[in-house]
């Protein structure tokens, strides 16, 4: 029964006290303090503990911190522009750029091609989300769903959305249909990607769980899968949001008539390099508040976690 007792009771005797045969303990020094035997003297109390703890997080985070590189990038454009470092014919200076932009609002130019891009990129990232989470769950909850859907998927991930340009103006022509399309396989498969990788990755424990409660296909969906695919889905929101602006930044400039794209083209081909700056800024903003958008709803919708993100 002794190798239940605390191993404390267990321990050597301290100097000046008997050992095992009546005797001095030989092993142990003479001049060690009473009570300092099984801790020694690097123990510490909690408080002492608590104070020396070193913090390896990222720290608190700040309000507004994320605006801080883009402004640090314009300052030095602002900066480098302001001593001369700059060629206007190739980089135009912020003030250009200002003055560019002020025209283009008071023209009605600016507005018109925005709305005509926002467009595109909703209709093409809401087809996308849902195509890409059909897909997921398909594939994510049915072995059948697995071996039809997963394969040809992981195919189409190898190849870039970019690179069936030529087949899907074949097939559909060079309208809205076309470019709609290109924007929604972009999401579609970083949404698949994600959410499919989120469903499988649930512990099985969960499922046996499910299983010994009885709880049906829906309540098996509603209270185990929903909660264990958001953060994946959510990644591959993120990373959905991102291709729609980068898909539609490709397909405005092929054939297109109108959009913060073709306005960039046009601009292109007189040399207007603070129009082409503009164009890029806009695409900046939305890409930065679209990402900020899914990083809110994220941060409510998965308020039961605690994450280095804070």
């Amino acid at each position: 029964m002794t190798e239940l007792l605390p191993k404390a009771h267990l321990a050597e005797p301290t100097a000046g006290t008997a050992g095992p045969h009546g005797s001095p303990d030989p092993h142990r020094s003479q001049d060690t303090p009473r009570g300092q035997g099984l801790q020694g003297p690097a123990s510490a109390t909690p408080t002492t503990a608590r104070a020396t703890r070193r913090r390896l997080g990222p720290g608190r985070s700040l309000p507004f911190g994320r605006l801080i590189g883009p402004v640090l990038v314009v300052a030095v454009w602002w900066g480098a522009s302001a001593a001369g470092l700059l060629d206007p014919r190739i980089l135009s200076g912020p003030d250009a750029v200002v003055s560019t932009a002020a025209d283009l609002i008071r023209s009605g130019r600016l507005q018109d091609n925005v709305l005509i891009s926002l467009q595109r990129a909703g209709l093409g990232l809401f087809f996308g989300v849902a195509a890409g989470v059909i897909l997921a769950v398909s594939a994510g909850l049915s072995r059948t769903g697995e071996y039809l859907l997963d394969g040809p998927l992981q195919i189409k991930r190898a190849i870039p959305s970019l690179a069936m340009l030529p087949l899907l103006i074949l097939w559909l022509g060079i309208g809205e249909q076309m470019k709609v399309t290109v924007i929604a396989l972009g999401v579609a498969v970083n949404m698949y990607i994600n959410t499919y990788s989120s469903l499988t990755g649930i512990d099985s424990r969960y499922v046996e769980l499910a299983e010994g409660l009885d709880l049906s296909r829906l309540q098996f969906i509603r209270k185990v899968v929903v909660p264990g695919s958001l953060p994946g889905f959510f990644v591959g929101l993120r990373l959905g949001v991102t291709a729609s602006w980068l898909g539609l930044i490709v397909v405005e400039q092929i054939n297109a008539t109108s959009g913060i794209g073709y306005m960039m083209f046009q601009a292109q081909q007189y040399a207007q390099s603070d129009v082409i700056i503009v164009g890029l800024v806009a695409y900046g903003i939305f890409g930065f508040a679209s990402d900020a958008a899914v990083r809110a709803i994220e941060r409510r919708a998965l308020s039961w976690r605690r994450t280095l993100a804070g």
